[in-house]
């Protein structure tokens, strides 16, 4: 007989998806990097945006590639929903607690998200 160890997983709690999702980030060199807390809000649609820019498509891209990466490897976990990888101008990442936008830096100043939940705590984050 065989003994078998099972290895209980444990649970990412909602601050370590932000902080890797962030490192993530970092990771590709995106920019402006902000969490908005939106805990406190009503009729929010999630606990929190974490919100970037990217210099080009192609960069904007990578960044979205680097989070699910990164995400699938190092917790196992998959975003539930992506959006807008086609042209790379931004691209939104569900992860049901977090919602996290890149954007390709002129289409970030155009859409002002942050300015349409400007009741939220912010958080902005060094880019490296």
């Amino acid at each position: 007989m065989s003994s078998q160890v099972k290895v209980q997983q444990r649970r990412l709690t909602t601050e370590e998806l932000n902080d890797l999702i962030i490192d993530s980030i970092q990771d590709i060199k995106g920019k402006n990097i902000v969490k908005l807390d939106l805990r406190r809000l009503e009729d929010s649609p999630t606990d929190f945006f974490i919100i970037c820019e990217g210099d080009s498509n192609t960069q904007v891209k990578a960044i979205s590639d680097n989070i699910q990466k990164r995400l699938k490897n190092e917790v196992r976990v998959l975003a539930s929903h992506v959006e807008g990888e086609r042209n790379a101008l931004w691209i939104c990442l569900d992860y049901f607690t977090t919602v996290v936008h890149v954007f390709y830096r002129e289409t970030r100043s155009f859409y002002e998200l942050e300015n349409l939940w400007s009741d939220a705590r912010f958080t902005e984050y060094d880019s490296l």
